[in-house]
């Protein structure tokens, strides 16, 4: 399998993200989104939930009528060329970094192809290593929303990064508590807690090979994870990708919303947005993890 070229220094990558993320904020070409948030528990697990009302104005910008190379608004590309002031780092010769323009959690990256790729292919040998280079270097949660019924608001393939902990209180992904009694069969576990279908795999300390290295073995646990949810060899593929440097979670996907509460990878690993209050109470009525297994498959 051909290697590309791997560009991101050692031990730069996280004194580029701070510095980017100040030039970003002074230049207002980020618009940091505040929030309120709060804790909902359900199943053994306490879900932060955060309030985003400014993400309609984040809807309103998107809305404007854009061009981009006489192309109408709909096909409108953020990526490319994406904006110089998010510019984070070139990652690999196929990949590079920048910051995420709506930004609701601090630090969210965004691991963009450098060549426009639908955002519905599947994930490569390139995109792994490109994940591997940046997760070397700083502990996070890399996930990957494969369309739009899986939450994604953009066709450019792109990978998001976001360091760790998720939470203000020190827990570092609020459903880690389920992994405990995650059930294998062979190589591949379920995880009790998830009455929906799911794949999840340990990853044996990946993040401390090459990154090419790395991303052959994450590269063949992907496609393990895609057979045991029956997305192998299917042409629509809807489903959620979470990685840290432990594990590897795949939940397949039904639908983008439930209650008009919209659902990406973040909701899987126990973080929820919801924008306004009526929302907070629908979710607090239906419970958070009931919210997942609507918008996932459930398990017969």
């Amino acid at each position: 399998m051909a290697q590309g070229k791997i560009l991101l220094q050692a031990d730069t990558f996280w004194t580029r993200i701070k510095q980017q993320t100040e030039h970003a904020l002074a230049t207002n070409a980020m618009v940091s989104i505040p929030t309120d948030s709060e804790f909902v528990e359900q199943d053994g697990v306490c879900f932060l939930v955060r309030i985003v009302s400014n993400l309609t104005r984040k809807d309103e910008v998107k809305q404007k009528p854009e061009t981009q190379n006489g192309s109408a608004a709909k096909d409108f590309n953020p990526f490319l060329p994406y904006e110089q002031n998010l510019f984070v780092a070139d990652i690999s010769d196929t990949h590079v970094c920048i910051l995420n323009k709506y930004n609701v959690a601090k630090y969210h990256l965004l691991l963009i192809t450098r060549a426009f790729e639908e955002q519905e292919s599947l994930l490569t040998l390139a995109d792994f290593a490109a994940m591997w280079s940046c997760m070397a270097q700083f502990d996070g949660l890399t996930f990957y929303n494969s369309s739009k019924i899986a939450g994604a608001s953009q066709q450019h393939k792109h990978l998001q990064l976001v360091p760790l902990p998720l939470t203000p209180t020190g827990v570092r992904i609020p459903i880690e508590p389920l992994l405990k009694s995650t059930q294998f069969h062979n190589s591949i576990a379920t995880i009790p807690g998830f009455d929906f279908v799911h794949a999840f795999v340990p990853l044996d300390y990946l993040w401390k090979r090459s990154p090419f290295a790395a991303a052959e073995a994450t590269l063949e646990c992907y496609h393990s994870l895609l057979q045991a949810v029956g997305l192998e060899n299917t042409q629509s593929r809807a489903y959620n990708l979470l990685v840290t440097r432990e594990w590897m979670l795949l939940v397949a996907r039904s639908q983008e919303c439930f209650a008009s509460i919209p659902v990406n990878s973040l909701g899987f690993a126990g973080t929820l947005f919801v924008r306004n209050e009526q929302q907070m109470q629908t979710l607090k009525e239906y419970g958070p993890m009931s919210v997942l297994k609507n918008v996932a498959i459930p398990r017969n």
